[in-house]
């Protein structure tokens, strides 16, 4: 059923009018127990289409019920909404050029290789578009308890690959792009993000390590019961990203539908005003399949691949990223369609992996909606 083939009678008995059958395929994942709740949104034609909630915090008798400006760990949207976002602006002010090898700006990734070591030739381009040939992921929090520990490890990773010749979504590729942006600009990627990104763009929602406060107020993420051994809410989930202090590359922010709506207001209206963040040539720019030949990923930006997540309807111009925790956000440059889906699919464990289903599915029910 969470495939969307649901008969008429349960798709009219939803609200929601043309977006019906979206709300429910969203429902059977909250029945099915693919999350036990998810906010979403949806821009289109210039202006918030659609932009709700269903569901609560968790599955438990009393739960608090998920709203569209609840915020949520958004795990690796955090690489296109910071990182990249923040190489983008960089690049556009000519602050950066993307193909500064990264041993210019980390010494420590470099340091003790042989001259003909491939690392050597790893750029900042690489590590967006990974295909720098680092692993894809390393579990350093086992043995790093310290930042410097783990930063340490980090630098030290052999290539499995010749940079370019492998495409392989990498973690500690995007941890080492987060401490070379960190070296140029001078500061950590919190203060420069939410200085330049966050605040220029209304994102009132959306920080690295939320106040303590405020956690309540956050789904949680997962009963942890290996290593924090206590229940995540309102700290990242990540365990790399939570050695390194909350704030990382590759992970640590939360955000909630209305920030991230914004965002893609900002990225699909480039150019389009004075004050525009951003510049239509800097979309193009990192928008740009990457190599090798086959890979889907841009600089940065994920795009549509063969049984994308995305669904069936969005076209090839589009950018966009997955979360671990069950989050997702897809922009359509040539529709000018932008859909945010919100979840803590983790919770209270790992085990299910039901969003599979329920993202393209409900991707496809909003375009046809459309």
């Amino acid at each position: 059923m969470i495939a969307g083939h649901l008969d008429k009678k349960t798709v009219d008995g939803w609200p929601g009018g043309r977006f019906r059958r979206a709300y429910a395929i969203a429902a059977e994942g909250v029945a099915a127990r693919a999350f036990p709740g998810c906010a979403f949104g949806v821009w289109a034609n210039g202006q918030v289409q659609l932009q709700d909630a269903l569901g609560h915090f968790t599955y438990e008798l009393g739960a608090p019920p998920v709203t569209p400006q609840t915020a949520f760990d958004i795990a690796s949207l955090t690489k296109v909404l910071a990182t990249t976002m923040a190489a983008m602006l960089l690049v556009q002010r000519r602050q950066l050029e993307i193909d500064t090898p990264v041993g210019a700006l980390v010494s420590g990734f470099v340091a003790g290789r042989e001259p003909g070591d491939p690392a050597r030739l790893v750029t900042l381009r690489h590590l967006l578009a990974h295909n720098s040939g680092l692993p894809g992921y390393v579990e350093f929090f086992r043995t790093a308890s310290t930042p410097d520990s783990l930063l340490s490890a980090c630098f030290r990773l052999n290539l499995e690959a010749v940079p370019e010749t492998r495409a392989e979504y990498s973690d500690p590729g995007f941890i080492l792009l987060g401490k070379a942006l960190e070296a140029l600009i001078g500061e950590s990627l919190e203060a420069w993000s939410e200085r330049e990104i966050f605040q220029p763009l209304g994102l009132t929602a959306t920080c690295f390590r939320p106040k303590v406060e405020l956690r309540p107020m956050i789904p949680p993420t997962e009963d942890d019961l290996a290593f924090r051994r206590r229940r995540i809410q309102g700290e990242v989930q990540d365990e790399n990203a939570w050695v390194l202090g909350g704030v990382a590359g590759h992970a640590g922010l939360f955000s909630n539908v209305p920030d991230l709506l914004r965002f893609s207001a900002a990225i699909l209206d480039a150019g389009k005003a004075a004050d525009s963040l951003l510049k239509p040539e800097t979309i193009r720019l990192f928008s740009e399949r990457q190599l090798p030949a086959g890979s889907s990923q841009a600089i940065g930006w994920d795009t549509p691949s063969e049984n994308s997540s995305s669904g069936r309807y969005f076209s090839q111009r589009t950018i966009g990223h997955l979360a671990y925790s069950g989050c997702s956000l897809w922009i359509d440059l040539e529709s000018a369609v932008a859909i945010v889906l919100l979840t803590n699919r983790t919770w209270p464990d790992r085990a299910s992996e039901l969003i599979r289903q329920v993202r393209p599915a409900f991707h496809d029910a909003v375009r046809e909606a459309l």
